[in-house]
């Protein structure tokens, strides 16, 4: 299996989240940690961004709120 690795500005489209969000949500464990690239650089793996996203919706459609 592939992995894809996303960069901040499209985790930011793909979530709505703004990046202080997303690394706030790192720091805490409520959202995927980013892996590094290089000296400067950092993604997240997608298939965890998209699982986090996948449940988002799950707790929104069945009553759990954010």
């Amino acid at each position: 299996m592939t992995q894809q690795i996303l960069k901040l500005s499209e985790v930011k489209l793909i979530t709505g989240l703004s990046g202080s969000s997303i690394y706030r949500g790192a720091a805490s464990g409520t959202f995927p940690k980013p892996i590094k690239l290089g000296e400067r650089s950092s993604g997240w793996i997608k298939s965890e961004v998209d699982q986090w996203l996948n449940e988002r919706i799950e707790l929104s459609r069945h009553g759990g709120g954010a």
